[in-house]
């Protein structure tokens, strides 16, 4: 029976090739719902890798974004420090004293002629006894002649007087001139203020200090036939060298004398009172409102910011390739079981 058996195989091998490929069909048909389910895995996988990619490629953007903005910010405050530097702020301070250097006033009286001097206290000036006649000069007084420090050629004549101190007692000083007659329609008395009587005294030339005094400070007026007062306050001003000028600010007010003289003159009496604002000395400087040192700390945050960003980018482009190489790898491996 083996040896029919064998005969019969070899005389039909087709048949049984047909029985083992039949065999193989059958495997391949169970098997192909295994492989549809492997495929469908990866396509899942792909679509949180799609994502993730998605996500990053939008972070990248938010750092570039974020550079622009910090770049911006560097030039602005780079150009904010420079035009500070370029426009510094005024400031202004105030030093309250008790007691003034007594200032020195300048008087241009010309053909009139002091007739009274008195520093009175408490805002109290007594009234006159005998106007337009010499009086008590009570001020310390100073009489100076100089050249005209504009011309060269011109003299001139000055009477300086020794101002008020003490602006807790309200002291003022209290003057009378007398001019009689004038050629001019209209009447008045210059005078200039500087800022300590005491170095006029001091100083070995005088007429020079009157010179530059005139040539640095103001002068003002006061007419016949007035009472003038003048209040006076005191400004420093500091130069950007270190060095320090003084100016006076006054407000004037004006009252009309009655002349109750019998008899009437042609004379003109003026009449002038000199007195401390308030007891605050105003200082002026320019202050540098850029300070270096913030705009250093400035520029450390932002690019420690951006270097921050920076190495997250950095680190997120490398999880970027990490993500797509274990793609590819997977891919691969997939195409590998289905071959």
């Amino acid at each position: 029976q083996l040896s029919e058996d064998v005969a019969r195989v070899s005389e039909n091998p087709t048949d049984e090739r047909e029985g083992e490929m039949e065999v193989h069909e059958d495997a391949s048909s169970v098997i192909l719902p295994d492989s549809e389910l492997g495929t469908t895995a990866p396509s899942l996988r792909f679509s949180k890798t799609c994502l993730k990619s998605v996500f990053s490629v939008i972070l990248l953007f938010i750092y570039l974004l974020l550079m622009a903005v910090a770049v911006f910010l560097v030039y602005q405050t780079i150009s904010d420090f420079r035009e500070k530097l370029n426009h510094p702020v005024m400031s202004v301070s105030y030093k309250e004293v008790s007691l003034y250097d007594a200032p020195g006033i300048a008087f241009y009286p010309g053909k009139a002629q002091l007739l009274s001097c008195k520093h009175h206290y408490y805002d109290h000036i007594l009234p006159l006894i005998n106007p337009g006649q010499p009086g008590e000069i009570e001020c310390t007084t100073q009489r100076i002649n100089y050249t005209d420090p504009f011309t060269n050629q011109t003299m001139k004549y000055a009477l300086v007087v020794q101002g008020p101190r003490d602006v807790r007692k309200k002291e003022l000083v209290f003057l009378q001139f007398h001019l009689n007659g004038t050629d001019q329609d209209f009447s008045a008395i210059d005078y200039l203020l500087f800022s300590s009587f005491q170095e006029f005294i001091n100083s070995p030339e005088k007429a020079e200090f009157m010179k530059d005094c005139e040539s640095s400070y103001s002068s003002w007026k006061f007419s016949g036939g007035f009472r003038t007062w003048v209040k006076m306050s005191l400004v420093k001003t500091k130069e950007e060298d270190g060095s320090e000028t003084v100016e006076f600010k006054q407000e004037t007010s004006v009252v009309n004398y009655i002349d109750q003289r019998t008899k009437p003159r042609s004379d003109q009496l003026f009449f002038v009172v000199f007195e401390w604002k308030d007891p605050f000395i105003q200082t002026v400087q320019d202050i540098i409102t850029a300070n270096p040192w913030n705009m250093i700390a400035i520029l450390c945050g932002i690019f420690l910011a951006l270097f921050k960003a920076a190495d997250f980018a950095k680190l997120s482009v490398k999880w970027m390739i990490k993500i797509r190489k274990r793609h590819l790898k997977r891919r691969s491996q997939a195409m590998n079981h289905i071959s």
